[in-house]
């Protein structure tokens, strides 16, 4: 018995040795392959992370991780019992208030929240139309004073008979049927080569007309994403962008899964760090974008110096003109490229006539003065703008094509953008270019000669001027609310804590009082600040705390939930 147990062990014991000497290698080469996707995927986490140190830089690297660190603490305090009760206290009050500025209430308010039963005449439509303006505005609008900062570009009552003329003939085309309507093909595509001469476009220039800037530039995101995926095989795209660039390149980047390197921009000059450019730049670099000009102070970056960069590495360069639009390429031929007598002001080259330049985007709906709604975002060549397309060949439905984020788009606004082009023309836009500048420059000057407190922010070219405090005792953001009371409705911007305001026509003539009433706030805001404005309660939370741009955020959600409350 005990032999054939032996017998037994031992042929199984042979086979498991066998086998082994047979496997051994197999596993050996196993564990080798293992450890080898184990390095491999620590060097690309590696990589990745000297890349993102190199962008960043070791201070700013520290005070991210900090950021983060503070941010999960805060919030688990505030899911105390305790603080999450203030808390919710607290954001439902600033909701009601938010409601209380932006929704009627009262007995006298009528709601529209149904379908009538039968339709209503044109006479009662206008007349409750007005009487809705008188109910929120307390008048029948307020845009026309001069006092808001940018947001209405109105060129004057004539192209505004013109462009409810072309609204009126083109209120139901569609570009998206050129063959049906053929005449709105025909304007779209004069409309991008008259916006192309302006900026110098080269022969082989071409573009799109969209919805406004920030479809602009989220379309030139999505062309180099998918650019730099065919062409060098990117898969991780990075951009990179100043601090000063617009909130549509960071929006555009989430959408598309974007990553995004800010650069922080001078102090002095307000213009992007280059040397950061550099350090930022690395084999999923597909973008550099620059601003001529920019949104929060008006100054415009080193666009020449990031041509260079861009040529060097092979990359995309993207000028973001939205609101330069036709402020900047009239400053030339209006003698105010130069700058004025003490060699402030200056203009320094932006459009194609840099190599390096691969795209811009121009608003025709600001100092254009088309109808809201209407942008040109333009390439170097056809071949680029290929990627901006959308085509799916195999859709039941038939094939489908479309230029750019919409289907559908409204054939009636491009109508009305042709026909302002055509009315105003360049004499028009010099004209307009020369007034608007002329006074941005002399409320510029005001501040920096004339109220000691403050000071203006970088060199603004152009249309835009920022301002922020040089006082101990003087919140940048407390003048801004004064002037609020004032009837003025400034933009309030961070980092620093400063207002702007883009000139436009209806502000040329109100100048000096804007000027006026700037040195009396500035004197209520040192002697007697507030505390309560609006700006002082939005940025100054933002910077309040840790969890303060989360705070913001959801404030700002409220808002855009306000909107659509009935």
């Amino acid at each position: 018995m005990a032999s054939t147990l032996h017998s037994k062990a031992l042929a199984l014991t042979i086979p498991v040795t066998y086998a082994k000497e047979l496997l051994g290698p197999v596993l050996g080469r196993l564990d080798v392959a293992k450890s080898a996707l184990f390095y491999y995927i620590l060097a690309i986490y590696a990589r990745k992370a000297y890349w993102h140190l190199r962008a960043r830089g070791v201070t700013a690297s520290v005070k991210e991780v900090y950021l983060v660190v503070s941010q999960f603490v805060v919030r688990l305090v505030l899911r105390l019992p305790s603080m999450q009760k203030k808390v919710t206290t607290e954001m439902g009050k600033a909701r009601l208030d938010i409601e209380n500025k932006l929704v009627p209430k009262g007995p006298n308010v009528t709601r529209h929240l149904a379908l009538p039963d039968d339709g209503k005449s044109l006479e009662w439509i206008l007349a409750e139309m007005e009487k809705m303006d008188v109910e929120l505005n307390g008048q029948s609008g307020i845009w026309n004073q001069g006092k808001l900062s940018g947001a209405v570009y109105h060129g004057g009552e004539d192209l505004q008979k013109i462009i409810t003329a072309a609204y009126d003939r083109y209120c139901v085309s569609n570009p998206l049927h050129p063959d049906v309507f053929p005449a709105v093909r025909k304007m779209e595509a004069e409309i991008v080569a008259m916006v192309l001469k302006l900026y110098n476009g080269p022969d082989t220039g071409c573009g799109v007309v969209t919805s406004g800037g920030t479809e602009s530039i989220i379309m030139a995101l999505k062309t180099y994403r998918d650019w730099a995926k065919k062409v060098k095989g990117v898969t991780e795209p990075e951009i990179i962008i100043p601090a000063s660039a617009h909130a549509a390149f960071d929006k555009g980047a989430a959408y598309f899964k974007i990553k995004v390197h800010v650069i922080p921009v001078d102090g002095y000059t307000r213009k992007v760090d280059l040397k950061r450019v550099k350090r930022a730049i690395n084999p999923n670099t597909i973008l550099l974008v620059g601003s001529c000009i920019n949104y929060p102070d008006g100054t415009q970056d080193d666009i020449a110096a990031l041509s260079e960069l861009a040529l060097k590495h092979n990359l995309g360069l993207h000028v973001d003109c939205c609101l330069g639009s036709f402020i900047v390429p009239f400053l030339e031929p209006a003698g105010l490229a130069n700058g004025d007598a003490n060699g402030k002001y200056k203009l320094t080259p932006f459009d194609f006539r840099l190599k390096g330049v691969t795209s811009i985007s121009c608003d025709t709906h600001k100092y254009g003065f088309a109808p809201k709604g209407t942008s040109v975002i333009m390439y170097r060549t056809p071949e680029l703008r290929r990627f901006q397309y959308y085509v799916y060949a195999e859709w039941v439905g038939g094939v489908y094509a479309s230029p750019s984020m919409s289907g559908s788009r409204p054939g009636a606004l491009i109508a009305g953008a042709w026909a302002v082009l055509q009315h105003v023309g360049t004499k028009g836009y010099l004209e307009s270019c020369r007034s608007i500048v002329l006074a941005t420059r002399q409320i510029a000057d005001a501040i920096t000669n004339t109220i000691p407190e403050l000071y203006v922010l970088g060199d603004p070219p152009a249309s835009v001027v920022a301002f922020a405090s040089k006082h101990p005792q003087v919140s940048a953001l407390e003048v801004g609310d004064a002037m609020s009371k004032r009837g003025w409705h400034l933009a309030g911007i961070s980092n620093p804590a400063a207002c702007h305001i883009a000139v436009t026509r209806l502000t040329v003539p109100v100048v000096d009082a804007f000027i006026a009433d700037l040195k009396d706030a500035v004197q209520e805001a040192k002697l007697a600040p507030s505390g309560t404005g609006s700006m002082v309660a939005v940025y100054g939370l933002g910077k309040s705390s840790a969890v303060g741009p989360e705070m913001v955020g959801e404030l700002a959600a409220s808002f855009i939930d306000t909107l659509y409350k009935a």
